[in-house]
């Protein structure tokens, strides 16, 4: 078990508190997140999420635009429901979109407004809304995400028993915002998916098409979890109220053996040819080893200075991720693996698993730990050898990093040293991504 400290505080958290989850709605196209919470929740969870986390910036309802009912000190005392009612109605009137999402903060869920006799009005009258209660003491955004999902699913996606579609799959990938990367992660896997034959439902991400896509969630033969646990509470929703299947990869794919592998699996269940997936997995092969042949030359030349022992810390999906492409793929040596996204209890055994087989012979421990007071004392504790350490983390641990000498390659919220706009290191094509900026971060001494 992680130490803990005896305040029961959590000092310098990775995630945001489940409200945040209003840019799950915000990644979702032409869609409008209305916040019933106090005054500058909303303001912090955009900080957090989304500008200091690759400054990754927002469009339309997003950032400081998000309609927000500031619940004060009258409220708490005389109830809220007024208020946001007259917030639903001006954001109705005043804002442009296809879907309107309102989330429900610590304040309103602990005066007990009742949201949803005042949403079901709007929905009554034909307004797509949607309501969802994502007070921050039931988690944290990844918690959020999930409800605000299955608040769509269940209140605007609605009833369905019409056929499927062979081939057409839903994608439930990347947290909105809450990885950096993951607009192009979004678009990397999109691109591999129809490469090799399967058509995609897009739920979030620049390639989304807003509400059809989900209108059209029941239409698909089958749910695809991209995750060690994200996505899978959606999963079994879906199984239960459309009949669909699901198919669960715990691990996202980097590099040509992970990628090749992710191909054939999806492939395999989803029962389509394979001539277009293999000609895909030819050329995309040959391609990565063409340019890995070019980086050998580097790496055999300079080996000596580069780092040979890392760490990472992260959400579980990308920490095991990294972890194993760094291990199977490149040889490093992983010495400490932080995982800070407080999976539930009932998958950390399945987690932990996949980290007793990084690669041949390579089995290590992961820690499961949310304050990063404790991180940062877990990252100064390590012995990373006489070499210099690589450490993949976020800005909480840039004193660590210091401290130890480190390479620091920030990976996940916050993220205040990197702009992103359009970047990935998963998949065949975003590996060589992830080599490049460490690299250079090596050769750079930085």
């Amino acid at each position: 078990m992680a130490e803990k400290k005896k305040s029961g505080t959590i000092v310098h958290p990775h995630y945001g508190c489940a409200v945040a989850a209003a840019y799950t709605a915000l990644g979702i196209k032409d869609t409008v997140a209305i916040a019933n919470c106090g005054p500058g929740c909303m303001y912090k969870q955009f900080f957090f999420i989304s500008f200091d986390n690759g400054f990754q910036g927002s469009i339309g309802a997003g950032g400081g635009n998000v309609p927000s009912a500031n619940v004060g000190e009258n409220d708490i005392v005389f109830g809220g429901e007024k208020k946001l009612d007259e917030l639903i109605k001006s954001s109705l009137a005043v804002m442009k979109g296809d879907l309107f999402v309102v989330l429900t903060g610590c304040s309103g869920e602990l005066i007990g407004d009742n949201v949803e006799s005042i949403v079901r009005r709007y929905q009554e009258q034909g307004f797509p809304i949607v309501h969802a209660e994502t007070a921050g003491f039931k988690g944290t955004n990844l918690t959020g995400h999930e409800i605000v999902i299955e608040s769509i699913i269940n209140q605007y996606v609605g009833d369905y028993d019409g056929e499927k579609e062979q081939g057409l799959i839903n994608l439930w990938f990347d947290v909105p915002y809450f990885n950096q990367n993951w607009r192009g992660d979004y678009l990397e896997i999109v691109r591999i998916l129809r490469a090799s034959g399967l058509k995609v439902n897009v739920l979030f991400g620049p390639q989304n098409g807003g509400v059809k896509e989900w209108k059209n969630i029941p239409k698909a033969q089958f749910n695809l979890v991209l995750s060690p646990w994200v996505g899978l509470k959606t999963a079994k929703l879906l199984e239960r109220k459309y009949n669909q299947p699901y198919l669960h990869i715990p691990e996202i794919p980097i590099g040509e053996e992970a990628t090749t592998a992710f191909i054939r699996q999806v492939v395999e269940f989803a029962g389509i040819k394979k001539r277009k997936s293999e000609a895909f997995i030819k050329e995309e092969s040959q391609l990565y080893y063409y340019f890995l042949e070019h980086f050998a030359e580097f790496f055999s030349e300079y080996w000596f200075g580069l780092p040979s022992q890392f760490a990472v810390v992260g959400d579980s999906a990308y920490t095991l991720a990294y972890s194993k492409f760094l291990t199977s793929q490149i040889g490093m040596i992983p010495v400490k693996q932080i995982i800070t996204d407080n999976p539930p209890e009932k998958y950390r055994e399945i987690i932990t698993e996949r980290f007793h087989n990084l690669a041949e012979d390579v089995s290590v421990e992961p820690e499961f730990i949310e304050d990063g007071y404790l991180v940062e004392k877990a990252i100064k504790k390590t012995d990373f050898g006489t070499g210099v350490p690589l450490i993949l983390g976020t800005t909480w641990e840039a004193e660590a990093a210091r401290e130890k000498g480190a390479l620091l390659i920030e990976i996940g919220p916050p993220t205040t040293e990197e702009v992103t706009i359009n970047k990935t290191y998963i998949g065949y094509r975003g590996a060589f991504t992830l080599l490049e900026r460490i690299y250079s971060a090596a050769v750079g001494g930085k």
